[in-house]
């Protein structure tokens, strides 16, 4: 009887799971766009004249967004209110001239992996070493590590193996750390080392990286604990640093403002899908982050359709009663997406409200495995809502959403300030212990980085450049 039950149950969960997660990922055009295919095919599911708030399910009037759900509890509330609303609240007044739109609401162009990598690491590598670095970033696999060998390299160029570990080790301390390693213990034994640079680092998690990784990754905590002499507490604890600092997969990660291509090419202007403003455009009032749905009447399951079937024929009953499964099903995973948009934004624009009011400055650190903990969902279920959505600011300016995960954007414009207030040109480690003085503990070759991510010279040749000619 039991099997039974798994065997009916167990599959829906996974369609919903699936088809909630699939939704979540979408942009606000691509959901509009999923949801006419979806009309299009599936005669149960239907959209009709009414608009309803997509939270309470209130009637709502002709123009405007739900009276209820974008209201703050209170005035003086410092909570922002996250409510979703139609498309049409939002855009009624036809399209933008494109000599009106500012600069900043251009999209930024995208940038794939390698080109991202090489363009942090060029200015430490001679000119000629540039074209290796370039060979072995184009062979790089989805999740960021090495397709081919060093040795092999080192055959094609005719070059000493030193020479291609040396390149390489380059390239794995550009962002995302560990990049470029040829196994995922490599990418985590190198992101261990550059973090303890800036903090200390438990030692019995390099010991497991290192001499555990088959355990470690079979969960064998036990076995581990034998192995190095240890309470099971004290691999717990290293491990559950592992799991919270590092990434055995570095190009899963997200890295600065950019992402790898999509297969379509990205349009040059396009819509933001959360609009992030003043109650009553009053800097006194509390925010409000409205969520776009992209589209304006209500999708619900066809009520005759479900009547239909009970006078249908024996052959067409299956097939209509799985169009209606399909199109109740669509609907509840339409709300689940919904819902954990709303709860996403609730967490960001509470944290990062300084950044959204003040400017990059004030970028706080915080990462999807963070956020995923606060909400008590899957890191993955955060990377798919953040994934190619865009936010428009107070100030009109539309950015990515995975830039409120940008740990190195407040050190980066803090970096540009110091740079463009000196003197003198500034020496990497100089500006070091700057960054140390305003409480950012960052290496040199990482001020070297963000440097060079920001188009700014070395000191030297900075240095070159003020003097007279």
């Amino acid at each position: 009887m039991f099997q039974a039950h798994y065997q009916v149950l167990r599959p829906l969960t996974t369609a919903h799971l699936a088809q909630t997660m699939t939704l979540l990922s979408l942009t606000a055009d691509e959901l509009r766009q999923n949801i006419d295919a979806e009309l299009a095919s599936n005669p149960a599911l239907e959209m009709i004249e009414e608009r309803r708030c997509p939270t309470c399910h209130r009637l709502l009037p002709d123009h405007g967004s739900c009276p209820v759900c974008s209201r703050p509890q209170s005035i003086s509330s410092d909570d922002p209110v996250v409510f979703v609303s139609p498309s049409e609240d939002f855009y009624s007044g036809g399209s933008i001239p494109v000599d009106e739109i500012p600069e900043e609401h251009f999209s930024p162009i995208t940038e794939d992996l390698p080109t991202y990598v090489l363009s942090q690491i060029a200015t430490e590598l001679a000119q000629a070493d540039r074209r290796l670095a370039a060979y072995l970033l184009t062979h790089l696999n989805e999740d960021g590590l090495l397709t081919t060998t060093l040795e092999e390299v080192a055959r094609y160029y005719h070059i000493p193996l030193s020479k291609v570990a040396a390149i390489q080790h380059i390239i794995q301390r550009a962002e995302p750390i560990g990049v470029g390693s040829c196994t995922t213990q490599e990418a985590l034994l190198v992101q261990l080392d550059v973090l303890s640079e800036t903090r200390p680092i438990p030692e019995l998690a390099c010991n497991i990286i290192r001499d555990g990784m088959e355990l470690l990754t079979h969960r064998q905590y036990g076995e581990l604990a034998r192995l190095f002499q240890v309470s099971l507490h004290q691999i717990q604890s290293a491990v559950k640093f592992i799991s919270e600092n590092l990434n055995p997969f570095p190009a899963r990660t997200h890295w600065g403002d950019v992402r790898q291509p999509t297969p379509q090419a990205s349009q040059v202007y396009h819509r933001p899908d959360i609009l992030i403003n003043h109650l009553n455009d009053d800097p006194g009032n509390p925010l409000v982050v409205e969520i776009i749905l992209p589209y304006n009447g209500t999708l619900r399951v066809n009520p005759l359709f479900r009547q239909a079937i009970q006078q249908s024929s024996l052959e067409k009953r299956e097939d209509w009663k799985n169009d209606l499964e399909r199109a109740s099903l669509y609907v509840k995973c339409l709300q689940q997406r919904n819902h954990t948009m709303q709860r996403l934004m609730l967490r960001i624009v509470s944290f990062q409200k300084e950044f959204i009011l003040h400017g990059e400055k004030y970028m706080k650190p915080i990462t999807r495995a963070q956020i995923s903990q606060e909400l008590q969902v899957h890191e993955s279920t955060i990377s798919r809502a953040v994934a190619s959505k865009t936010v428009q600011l107070p100030n009109r300016r539309i950015i990515p959403l995975s830039e409120f995960f940008d740990r190195s954007l407040n050190v980066r414009y803090i970096l540009r300030e110091m740079i463009n207030r000196e003197t003198h040109p500034l020496s990497d480690s100089e500006l070091v212990n700057l960054l140390a003085e305003k409480g950012y503990s960052v290496a040199r070759r990482t001020v070297a980085k963000y440097r060079s991510m920001e188009g700014i010279l070395p000191a030297h040749l900075r240095h070159a450049m003020l003097q007279p000619a």
